[in-house]
């Protein structure tokens, strides 16, 4: 099987020696997004929640980019910088996906990138 880059204007260009994410037959592995604009490479202003609903778009323009869409998701991480949040990340999530929703771990870190709040990267199964 062939490894082939998945890249979008869509979606935050990568801050670093990386791809927004690679496919491999039929399996995408998601880089990690944080909530930066697409345009303007930044963060987007606001509290946790628009942090979350930014990461979510960055997440579909990568998923549709590489053919699936954010319901093919089937293992989500998510990195906060605050654990109190983690309430928030599951209402918005609701708004994203649809039963079955993919597994998932939730983690707490010291720091993120940029300064966000929030990271999710993850894998999609197109098959």
């Amino acid at each position: 099987m062939n490894k082939s880059v998945i890249s979008t204007d869509q979606a935050p260009a990568a801050i670093g020696p990386y791809s927004q994410a690679i496919k491999m037959g039929d399996t995408v592995y998601l880089s990690g997004q944080i909530p930066l604009d697409p345009e303007s490479m930044t963060l987007v202003e606001g509290d946790i929640s628009a942090q979350v609903h930014q990461v979510f778009k960055n997440l579909t323009a990568v998923c549709e980019a590489a053919g699936g869409t954010l319901q093919d998701i089937v293992k989500l991480n998510i990195f906060l910088t605050d654990l109190s949040h983690f309430g928030t990340v599951n209402d918005i999530m609701t708004e994203y996906f649809k039963q079955p929703y993919p597994a998932r771990a939730a983690i707490g870190v010291a720091e993120l990138p940029k300064g966000a709040q929030v990271e999710m990267d993850g894998i999609v199964g197109l098959a």
